[in-house]
């Protein structure tokens, strides 16, 4: 009877830092995949072809490419909770930009800018998940992260999409901008603050490249998320000119 009470007792195994890692993961993997479904509104509002559109993905992608390793290091001596609380402000200017401007070129901007932060908060809370949860529940910290990426895939994405095409192109960038400026006050009060660690160092975070399976990891994704995006980059214009669906059409 006194361990049944124990368990009834027993808090909630999922801490709150985790539904806040959980938000920024969501809204960043929306950000990341939502321009495919908008690609039509997007060229329109621009001025610009579909194709030229396009490359505002390819942007993204190369902002997280190259930038995410340069910021991780760049941050390296930088207080954790800090560093995200400051990648959803920079990704949410990011959006400001991106809805107030009619320029491509200034919007292809904002999008690098917003890579570059995503790829900061990714990498940073990676870290600060596995650490809070401890070796015990590393996998489970690092399934609740990932998990924000499948939301926003599978909710978040066609959310955005579908907003998009009911209040134009700049609807989903001012939602966004709203929700990660509120998600980096939900990081600000729910993940823990530094304790008093080690200085890392930069030349073990070069020490990693030189190990053979990161290569091979890196290849492997590399191949995979290309094939993904290079198919759903333009699959709105595919569907909407080629099949002749219309536009909003639901499913």
């Amino acid at each position: 009877m006194p361990a049944r009470c124990d368990a009834l007792r027993r808090p909630d195994p999922t801490p709150p830092w985790s539904h806040a890692a959980l938000a920024g993961t969501f809204l960043m993997g929306t950000t990341e995949f939502v321009i495919a479904g908008l690609l039509p509104e997007i060229a329109d509002d621009l001025n610009v072809s579909l194709s030229q559109a396009g490359f505002l993905i390819t942007a993204f992608a190369a902002g997280m490419i190259v930038g995410a390793p340069a910021m991780a290091v760049a941050t390296l001596h930088l207080p954790r909770r800090s560093t995200l609380i400051l990648a959803l402000v920079v990704f949410a200017l990011g959006h400001l930009v991106s809805a107030l401007s009619s320029s491509f070129t200034l919007v292809l901007a904002a999008r690098v800018v917003t890579a570059l932060a995503t790829g900061t908060f990714w990498s940073v809370a990676a870290v600060v998940a596995t650490t809070a949860a401890g070796p015990a529940a590393t996998s489970r910290a690092l399934g609740m992260l990932l998990g924000g990426l499948t939301v926003a895939t599978v909710v978040g994405v066609p959310l955005g999409a579908l907003l998009g095409q009911l209040s134009g192109r700049r609807g989903p960038f001012w939602v966004l901008a709203a929700l990660s400026a509120g998600a980096a006050a939900v990081v600000g009060r729910y993940i823990p603050a530094d304790e008093r660690r080690e200085a890392p160092s930069v030349r073990a975070e070069f020490a990693a490249p030189r190990d053979v399976r990161v290569w091979l990891t890196l290849s492997s994704m590399t191949l995979l998320m290309g094939g993904l995006l290079a198919t759903y980059t333009y699959v709105s214009p595919l569907l909407t000119e080629r099949a002749h669906i219309p536009r909003g059409a639901p499913g």
